[in-house]
């Protein structure tokens, strides 16, 4: 696997770790910075894991999470996506905005934006080279994405937080359906 092999598969892993952060980055309005590097660190750690772990226990994870990582995806994104959507139609003020993201949001968020890391990590180990290079690389491009992700939904700022937060939904609703087609 060339260098070049592995970093479009780095910004192909990378993609739904982005959409997130964006999504994210339309409804956060306090603690910003924190928050970006928040989801940035624990998105890139995961896809830096993910592959080691898919390279060391290939045959068992394989058989194991192939079976159910699709829809654990998709349960995951569609509740972030409803309760988007619900918020959406609250009626609240910009004050009420989200601060922070919980510990527990932040692992289930990186965990499902990942799995397909741990399958990358999987096909790696079928190439014969060592994960170890190939997973810094995942891990790098993925913090360096989620965090422009994240920054990059400032353009769309000065619009009402309801569409902002629909749009948000609608980015993890299609990351749901995304993951079981």
């Amino acid at each position: 696997m060339s260098n070049t092999e592995i970093i479009i598969l780095a910004f192909a892993l990378a993609l739904d770790a982005f959409i997130v952060s964006f999504s994210y980055g339309l409804i956060i309005y306090n603690s910003r910075l924190k928050n970006s590097l928040l989801l940035s660190v624990f998105f890139g750690f995961f896809q830096f894991l993910m592959p080691v772990i898919g390279w060391h226990l290939t045959g068992f994870v394989y058989s194991v999470l192939e079976l159910y990582a699709k829809w654990v995806v998709f349960c995951v994104f569609i509740f972030l996506g409803t309760k988007f959507l619900i918020s959406a139609f609250k009626n609240h003020n910009e004050e009420n905005n989200i601060n922070c993201i919980s510990l527990l949001c932040l692992l289930w968020l990186a965990f499902v934006t990942s799995i397909d890391a741990l399958g990358a990590g999987i096909s790696i180990r079928f190439t014969g080279i060592s994960i170890i290079k190939p997973a810094v690389i995942i891990g790098i491009i993925t913090f360096i994405l989620s965090f422009f992700g994240f920054w990059i939904a400032n353009i769309f700022k000065r619009l009402p937080v309801k569409y902002l937060e629909i749009i948000a939904a609608l980015l993890l609703v299609y990351l749901a359906f995304k993951a079981v087609i």
